[in-house]
């Protein structure tokens, strides 16, 4: 179904901070979006797919496929070609409900779409050939029992490795809010020679919401966190690809931190892309959860070496 996108540009992200320099990041803009549709919004993960079009999922069991538009200065500034679509069970079904087909997470590889469900907890391969028609092909096995994911708080990451990193091009999955008996998260390999668990440290309250490989092979972990005395954060770490193995415990620096004094909401995607001109873009969306008092943004950062 095609849908109309409104978009209003973002242009600073901090009050006070006029080049848009952020540590280790470079703000180069965004937009909040918006449109009549009632279908629109509830974005959990994007993935670039060529160029500026992409796919994504939202958490009511859609997929949500356009182009980004960028103006003159190579800016985001819209998006066209819009569409949101049924996603559709192992049984063919479309719209069986959000507890069937609440959609998560979300990555690509080779002829695969990978999508991570919560509440009926799994990851489900469709064929990138023309995965909104289409039924999964199969569900991979969870490299961590299906018991150790809370209803939700489970799979809210799946990220496919640089064929060139110690991975290998393997999918790795973090949990949301799922953690062990010490707090941490549990996460996995899910394939190749690597296969097996291991746990990301869960720090301050944070959540994890989403993650996507650096081509270095190093790991992107989006966070959020929300409670009545600290209001919504965000926080974007990196964690060194070297690290991520069977039995380990991984941490990593921080990257951005921000909260609603920034330009920021309930951020749920990422996405890693590299520029015409060789730079690492760095995309994140959010999930406005349908509610008036929520935003959909699309921020664009670039990775300063």
């Amino acid at each position: 179904m095609p849908v109309q996108v409104h978009a209003t540009p973002i242009t600073v992200f901090r009050s006070g901070v006029p080049d848009n320099r952020l540590g280790a990041l470079e703000f180069v803009g965004g937009m909040e979006l918006s449109s009549a549709e009632p279908l629109f919004g509830a974005w959990s993960s994007i993935r670039f797919v060529e160029g500026n079009s992409y796919i994504g999922v939202l958490d009511t069991g859609h997929w949500f496929t356009g182009t980004v538009v960028r103006d003159s200065d190579g800016r985001i500034s819209g998006i066209e070609n819009a569409e949101i679509s049924p996603m559709t069970d192992a049984a063919g079904r479309s719209n069986p409900g959000k507890a069937n087909m609440d959609a998560e997470s979300l990555a690509l590889r080779k002829a695969q779409v990978l999508v991570g469900f919560e509440q009926r907890h799994r990851i489900d391969v469709y064929p990138a050939d023309n995965p909104v028609s289409s039924r999964p092909l199969r569900s991979l096995q969870l490299p961590f029992s299906i018991r150790e994911l809370r209803g939700n708080g489970g799979l809210e990451t799946l990220a496919v490795a640089p064929k060139s990193s110690p991975l290998a091009g393997a999918l790795v999955a973090v949990a949301e809010r799922s953690v062990d008996d010490d707090g941490h998260l549990f996460a996995g390999i899910v394939d190749g020679p690597m296969k097996g668990v291991f746990k990301v440290v869960r720090r301050d309250e944070f959540d994890v919401t989403d993650g996507a490989f650096l081509p270095n092979g190093d790991l992107l972990l989006l966070e959020r966190r929300f409670s009545l005395a600290t209001g919504v954060g965000m926080r974007i770490r990196l964690i060194d690809g070297r690290t991520i193995r069977p039995g380990a415990l991984v941490d990593g620096e921080i990257l951005l931190e921000a909260d609603l004094r920034d330009e920021i909401d309930n951020m749920e995607g990422i996405d890693v892309v590299k520029d015409a001109d060789g730079s690492i873009r760095i995309i994140l969306v959010s999930d406005d959860n349908h509610s008036i008092l929520q935003r959909n943004l699309m921020l664009e950062f670039r990775l300063l070496e």
